[in-house]
């Protein structure tokens, strides 16, 4: 029979943290602690095994699995020295999820559980404190009602603030014990009233409603919503918890925590993290009171800090990584409840990461994989420009970094409706809870009055890389008016605010963002990453200013330089136009010179920029119809400056109308049929490169064809490539080496790829197009349903985002086999927008590619992953570009 449930107790425990894939991280986490002799409540755990058999089970229980709990639950009872259930001397449990990834606050937990009736007034009399009793019983009935029956937490809450503006209490704690009665009595009667039945009293329910109930918030929105956003399977299943409940809500010498060994905002070493006296965990977690800070601790139980310090420092040694630690004082004894590695900012992330090897802790390649590629990302967010007059609002608590501006929205559903329409918004909240990580995931920035640097906010925007400003209790948050007012001021829903999640601030406007600048502890760990990394690394750019940036952030090289992307500025359209409606080759020709100069001087400066690095410059692909206007008015106004007939403009221009112009007259097909294009574009790219060389620039060009299919399509571009190329090197007396390649981006060019390399001096997969082109769908289109497909499962990921390595990379893979077949070192990139995702980067990594290449901003993230997946292990690409 399959073992389900996992005992710890009395300084052993029967897994440890290896087993995260089956103890989950919380419970792994609680067997490696007791295992090491520190101060654990004895429980046992669920496996996610009995988790995923019992959805196999259509949602009953594996065989053994009850009967394994309840021979486990008697050990505890041993243990303790206490019965589940007794009317003497009552077991309490807590019931908490814990999957094999952390998911801060995404499942859920019931404290308290085995209180009824009897048992309460047991824990009174055991106690002698009635008010403690009738806190946890009220807690209990609150947070069973809400996460195991199902009722709106706000009518809780509802009856709970009642009584607290009743008798004056400004805190939870304030409430006495006549009125905590009259709490419990009316939640009870609210149980009834939701459900039909009374609150279930007998704990053996209690505890099996409460299994159920966690197992089913695996599959439960927030949950969902959380993996798809992190990438988690939905298979792993979640643990649960059963663990005996120790109190912090018992007096002033009690009291609950989250802490971190270091800052998980800056990565500074030094505990962080808060405190309340006389609370249950969920009260710091949500932000329900505004915590103190840990230090605070040192002055109130000065003993108790001491043993802490000591055992955080244990642990972060242990693990030999920063720490997420939750604890509770009883009494004035230290309890630890759980220690996970802890979720961090993109700026900590790094730092901690150099601060362990400078430490001795960990050698240079596990510093390389604990830094994710989204932390840099989230790195390399933007700032408030230093020079801006902020008119500041309020101030909370910076919980994590960054800048952002968007319209003020009160509900997580409104956030989701208006970011899915192009809007950009921020979430505005008295408290966030985990049912509203929709409204989180899509928002600019999140602002919580109340909560501390440990909060659900806080933890859940770190996790995301989003700024976030939290307990800012000047903030008086109206929902039913959808407004906050502050200070004498009032701000409406859709106003604008910034947030500055790196100081607290709350602004009221929009404000001018910065780019970041990296610090050294970013440098120095980049030079870490570029000695594993075999791939190199280019970026996407038009401009001498995109080059420049690109080249900041270490981009080897320009791997796809999109032409046409030149004709849109300034006034050089209108040159263009002029070209797209001539009559006559010479009419085109004419309008074409007028082109030529801006282009060459456009290469000269990014060829000034990637001094020593490949250049790889796609020639014109787009349709000639997206370069002409389409109203009316504009097309009037066009055909005045160039002196056409407005009906001839008109015609001319339903002329070049396609019914599906993505698969129509583009790429080198235009270069086929109107070659003076492409010799106008080879002929700028050349003298352009002659013009720098002579500068004393080492200027390396590749002339990329677009769209082919064919291989005789690209010798004919070739040759004309290759002839200019001749002529402006002969007539200027300078030549430079080059490389003429193309685009595989259609299917039919991928399965000739053999034949394509007879012409073709390297491959760039177009994988935007590939994509679009192997699946049949349009990218500009398939925005409507996508997202259905990925929330059904049809697609594990949008394939526009993340390669499709079955199909696409398929394609990929043979196109590889087959041109290095035929040339014998092929050189092989990739442009497409998976140029810069992570597990496309080590996709390309593993099929022996030799750079990939991103937006600029995207290039550090592609470095790492490329590093990575060297560390991961798998095919090793020892070429160069």
């Amino acid at each position: 029979m399959t073992n389900y449930v996992y005992l710890f107790s009395n300084g052993k425990a029967d897994g440890n943290s290896s087993m995260k894939d089956l103890l989950g991280g919380k419970g792994a986490g609680l067997a490696e602690m007791t295992n090491a002799g520190l101060p654990v409540p004895p429980g046992f755990t669920i496996s996610t095994k009995a988790c995923t058999d019992y959805y196999a089970a259509n949602q009953h229980f594996p065989e053994g699995m009850w009967d394994s709990a309840i021979l486990a639950l008697r050990k505890v009872e041993e243990a303790t020295g206490k019965g589940f259930g007794s009317k003497e001397n009552p077991l309490l449990v807590s019931v908490r999820s814990g999957a094999k990834f952390s998911m801060p606050g995404m499942m859920d937990t019931v404290l308290n559980l085995g209180l009824n009736e009897e048992t309460l007034q047991a824990m009174a009399n055991l106690t002698q404190n009635e008010r403690f009793a009738y806190d946890a019983y009220r807690r209990f009935i609150q947070m069973f009602g809400k996460i195991v029956l199902d009722i709106n937490p706000e009518k809780f809450e509802h009856i709970f603030n009642h009584h607290k503006e009743k008798t004056g209490a400004k805190q939870d704690t304030d409430l006495g014990v006549e009125s905590l009665k009259e709490v419990c009595q009316e939640f009870k009667a609210l149980v009834k009233e939701e459900t039909g039945q009374d609150f279930p009293s007998d704990p053996y329910k209690q505890l099996e409603l409460a299994i159920r109930a966690v197992f089913a918030s695996w599959n439960g929105k927030r949950a969902i919503d959380y993996r798809r956003v992190h990438k988690i399977s939905d298979d792993l299943g979640t643990a649960v918890n059963v663990v005996a409940m120790v109190f912090g809500n018992m007096g002033n010498d009690s009291g609950t925590g989250v802490a971190f060994t270091r800052n998980p905002s800056t990565g500074e070493k030094a505990l962080f993290g808060e405190y309340l006296p006389n609370a249950q965990g969920e009260d710091v977690v949500a932000g329900i009171r505004t915590p103190k800070k840990i230090s605070q601790l040192q002055e109130d139980m000065p003993e108790v800090y001491d043993q802490f310090v000591k055992v955080a420092e244990m642990l972060e040694h242990h693990y030999k990584d920063v720490q997420d630690l939750e604890f509770t004082i009883e009494r004035g004894k230290l309890w630890m409840l759980q220690t996970r590695n802890a979720k961090r900012t993109g700026a900590a992330a790094v730092k901690i990461a150099v601060d362990l090897v400078c430490e001795g802790v960990i050698d240079k390649a596990t510093a390389v994989t604990r830094v994710e590629p989204g932390h840099l990302d989230a790195l390399l967010h933007p700032m408030i420009d230093p020079g801006e007059k902020l008119d500041v609002l309020a101030i909370g608590l910076p919980a994590s970094p960054g800048a952002a501006s968007g319209k003020v929205v009160f509900s997580p559903d409104e956030a989701e409706t208006l970011a899915h329409s192009g809007e950009k918004v921020v979430l505005v909240r008295i408290e966030t809870s985990p049912d509203d990580f929709h409204g989180m995931v899509v928002a600019q920035a999140i602002v919580t009055a109340r909560g501390g640097m440990t909060s659900h906010a806080a933890v859940v925007a770190r996790g995301m890389g989003k700024c976030c400003v939290a307990g800012c209790g000047d903030l008086n948050i109206n929902y039913e008016k959808e407004n906050f007012s502050v200070n004498g001021r009032t701000v409406n829903k859709g106003d604008y605010i910034s947030v500055d999640g790196s100081s607290g601030k709350v602004i009221l406007g929009t404000v001018k963002l910065i780019d970041p600048h990296p610090d050294e502890n970013f440098k120095e760990f980049m030079t870490w990453v570029d000695e594993f990394r075999k791939l190199r690394v280019r970026t996407n750019a038009d401009t001498p200013h995109d080059s420049e940036v690109a080249r900041k952030f270490g981009a080897e090289g320009i791997g796809l330089c999109r032409t046409e992307h030149m004709f849109f500025e300034g006034d050089r359209i209108d040159a263009v136009r002029e070209m797209i409606v001539a009559k006559t080759l010479a009419e085109r020709q004419h309008a074409l010179a007028k082109i030529e100069p801006l282009q060459r001087d456009d290469f000269i400066g990014i060829f000034r920029a990637m001094n020593g690095y490949p250049v790889t410059i796609r020639t014109l692909d787009p349709p000639l119809h997206e370069f002409l206007p389409h109203s009316q008015e504009e097309i009037n106004e066009l055909a005045q400056k160039l002196n056409v007939a407005k009906d001839e403009l008109s015609a001319k221009i339903k002329n070049l109308y396609e019914a599906n112009p993505m698969l129509g007259h583009r790429g080198c097909r235009l270069g086929i049929v109107y070659p003076e294009i492409t010799e106008m574009q080879a002929r700028a790219i050349f003298s352009a490169a002659v013009i720098v060389k002579k500068e004393g620039v080492n200027v390396i060009p590749e002339v990329m064809i677009p769209l082919v299919s064919d291989v005789k399509e690209l010798a004919l571009q070739a040759d004309l490539v290759r002839k200019v190329a001749s002529e402006t090197f002969e007539k200027e007396g300078v030549s430079v080496d080059y490389l003429v390649g193309t685009m595989i981006e259609l299917p039919r060019a991928a399965l000739t790829a053999n034949k394509i390399a007879s012409i073709a001096e390297f491959f760039s997969f177009g994988t935007n197009d590939l994509t679009q082109t192997t699946y049949g769908l349009s990218r500009d289109d398939s925005g409507r349903f996508l997202p259905f497909y990925v929330e059904k499962k049809i697609f594990k990921d949008d394939p526009f985002q993340v390669l499709d390595q079955e199909g696409v990379g398929k394609l990929i893979e043979m196109a590889v086999q087959l041109g290095r077949a035929t040339r014998e070192g092929l050189k092989i990139g990739i442009c497409g927008e998976h140029g810069g995702e992570p597990s496309s980067v080590a996709f390309c990594h593993h099929v022996g590619l030799n750079y990939v290449s991103c937006s600029p901003y995207r290039v550090p993230i592609a470095r790492l992953a490329a590093a990575q997946a060297v560390l991961s292990g798998g095919k090793s690409n020892s070429q160069t570009a």
